[in-house]
C-alpha cells in the first residue's frame, strides 16, 4: 500500500495559479489510479480529477476543467495537480488519492488518501 503526501498549498489571489504536488512512497505506485479530491468548509468532499495507472487517460470536475492538469510521473511517484484562473470557490483543502481498482473518479474506489493541502483564494 502506497503512503501519500501532498504540498503546494497556499494563499493565492484569484486568478492566479498553484500547483499541488502528491509524493507516494513505495514502489508500487505504478499500479494505482490517482486522483484529487476537496472539501470546502461546510461542504462533502467533492471529486476534482483523475488520471490512469500509465497516465494515457485523464477526468475532470466540470468545475475545474479547462483550468486545471493532473499529470503523473510514475519514475518520481509524484502526482501533480496544476491549476489556473483559481476562483474564490475553489478555496478547500485538497486531497490526493489512490485506488487499487485504477482509474476512477468515484471516492469510494479509492483506498488510500493523503491528509490534504490548504488551497485559499482571496478575491
Amino acid at each position: 500500500q502506497v503512503q501519500l503526501v501532498e504540498s503546494g498549498g497556499g494563499l493565492v489571489q484569484a486568478g492566479g495559479s498553484l500547483r499541488l504536488s502528491c509524493a507516494a512512497s513505495g514502489r508500487t505506485f505504478s499500479s494505482y489510479g490517482m486522483g484529487w479530491f476537496r472539501q470546502a468548509p461546510g461542504k462533502e468532499r467533492e471529486f476534482v480529477a483523475a488520471i490512469s495507472r500509465a497516465g494515457g487517460s485523464v477526468y475532470y470536475a466540470d468545475s475545474v476543467k479547462g483550468r486545471s492538469t493532473i499529470s503523473r510521473d510514475n519514475a518520481k511517484n509524484t502526482v501533480s495537480l496544476q491549476m489556473n484562473s483559481l476562483l474564490p470557490e475553489d478555496t478547500a483543502v485538497y486531497y490526493c488519492a489512490a485506488s487499487s481498482l485504477g482509474f476512477t473518479w468515484a471516492e469510494g474506489h479509492y483506498d488510500t488518501w493523503g491528509q490534504g493541502t490548504q488551497v485559499t483564494v482571496s478575491s
